[in-house]
């Protein structure tokens, strides 16, 4: 990955609304994902793209469109969205107490070594780096062994290798949870938004 030093990237953060926790699971599902889109729209939108459609390929993994690359991930209360010039990943999680079974399959001993290994943030860290990583890469989690954390830079940027290759990874705390995104070199603009107003030009 070699984008320019002046690479700009605007990850966006929404809030889902209360009452999308009482649709049925399905339904619920479809909100999150199609509220996840309205992010990577708006991401697009604050970085001088337009998108007006998400393809995927036959494994589920975001298609560029016309140059541009997104990822979007969701959780209950949040969801977020990003579009970039170059191969792009975003993860979010909230930070909350995790088993030891876990810990040791998200990483190494040697990975663990670079970092307070008992914060609470540090496994979220990893965690969301990682998939951040592997969703650029246009992978799935199947691949999670092969991803190595190789440098926790400081409290908000590390490295992870991935076949060969090393990616940069930014990580923003709000409201109890952590997002990565994968920078590579890109300045961020995080922002996080409890809704979007609708685009007088649609």
């Amino acid at each position: 990955m070699s984008r320019s030093p002046e690479c700009e990237i605007h990850p966006v953060i929404l809030k889902v609304p209360p009452e999308c926790g009482e649709l049925p699971v399905r339904e619920r599902v479809r909100f999150l994902s199609r509220h996840g889109r309205r992010a990577v729209s708006e991401s697009a939108a604050r970085g001088g793209y337009r998108l007006t459609s998400f393809p995927k390929d036959e494994n589920g993994a975001p298609l560029a469109v016309d140059g541009v690359h997104w990822s979007l991930t969701h959780k209950p209360a949040y969801v977020a969205g990003v579009a970039a010039p170059g191969p792009i990943g975003i993860d979010i999680e909230e930070i909350r107490p995790r088993s030891e079974r876990l810990k040791d399959r998200i990483a190494g001993p040697e990975e663990w070594s670079l970092i307070d290994a008992e914060h609470p943030e540090s496994f979220f860290r990893y965690w969301t780096a990682k998939e951040a990583v592997l969703k650029a890469a246009g992978v799935g989690l199947t691949a999670l062994s092969e991803c190595k954390i190789i440098q926790v830079i400081d409290s908000r940027r590390l490295a992870v290798s991935y076949q060969g290759q090393d990616w940069a990874v930014a990580h923003f705390l709000f409201d109890g949870h952590i997002a990565a995104v994968v920078r590579d070199r890109c300045r961020i603009h995080w922002e996080v938004l409890n809704e979007i107003e609708p685009d007088p030009g649609a």
